[in-house]
């Protein structure tokens, strides 16, 4: 059982799913886990299990070791200013969850502290996120506590931050991408004659059969697929038609697509901050 209270500051759904991933993963109790959001009303759920739900940053900063930064990414000048008077480098650990700002954006506010930078999911909620880090030096002599606390809520990886771009785009992105294929498959399977639900549980439950074969396996997609693919079979023809569609380069160019307007948003707030 972890002692270290955390606090997340600017509980949005991402930070609403980080919450209930260390409550129901039972690392943490209740009264360890500090919420804060302008607007509470949202979070009535998670006071009613017992968490500190609260408008007060500084408040949630002074009971807290763990501080996760899940705002806004134009709220989060302020909100760092505002907790910056009560901020301790001896005592307080910066985690940042907000895609483009980095680490050096948040040591020129707040000075030398220890900050990791990482990128989760939503699946954090049901402990089964992909979370990249990325630590400062400062920050390294609690990494393993870190990977600890994401290894609760699904995979924990270290990375190098100049890397944290690609990595949202895999791991917060990819949720949605992976959604969507799964939603192509049902609206296919309706096509070919089953009801939604059972057209959109067989597809979940194909996905997941992947994604743990390869995990147990570890093996190459392509060594799965050729496990399942007979010369002139169905599987086969329906794989080549998808890739006559453009399967495969369509998913490359929404990720190549997704990553370019990340660094075009860096590029953008680093010219209004010049």
């Amino acid at each position: 059982m972890h002692t270290d209270n955390v606090a997340i500051l600017g509980a949005g759904n991402l930070g609403k799913s980080i919450a209930e991933g260390l409550l129901s993963n039972g690392q943490y109790e209740p009264e360890n886990i500090f919420v804060t959001r302008r607007n509470t009303k949202s979070l009535q759920q998670l006071k009613d299990k017992g968490l500190q739900v609260t408008t007060d940053n500084t408040y949630a900063v002074k009971n807290c070791r763990y501080i996760m930064l899940c705002v806004q990414p134009a709220h989060l000048e302020n909100v760092l200013k505002e907790i910056k008077p009560i901020l301790d480098p001896e005592k307080h650990v910066l985690l940042s969850v907000i895609a483009g700002i980095t680490i050096e954006n948040i040591a020129n506010i707040v000075g030398d502290f220890p900050i990791v930078r990482s990128m989760p999911n939503t699946a954090i909620a049901v402990h089964q996120s992909m979370t990249c880090l990325a630590f400062n030096k400062k920050a390294a002599s609690v990494e393993k506590e870190v990977i600890e606390i994401f290894n609760c809520l699904g995979e924990a990886l270290v990375i190098e931050e100049e890397l944290m771009a690609g990595a949202t785009v895999l791991c917060s992105s990819g949720i949605a991408f992976n959604m969507r294929f799964i939603r192509a498959v049902t609206q296919g399977g309706i096509q070919l004659g089953l009801d939604a639900e059972d057209a959109q549980k067989i597809a979940v439950q194909v996905s997941k059969g992947a994604s743990t074969l390869l995990t147990i396996n570890k093996s190459h997609p392509e060594q799965e697929i050729d496990k399942v693919t007979t010369p002139e079979g169905c599987t086969i023809t329906g794989l080549n038609e998808m890739e006559h569609q453009g399967l495969s380069s369509a998913v490359i160019k929404g990720l190549v697509g997704s990553h370019r307007r990340i660094l075009d948003l860096k590029e953008q707030r680093e010219r209004e901050s010049a």
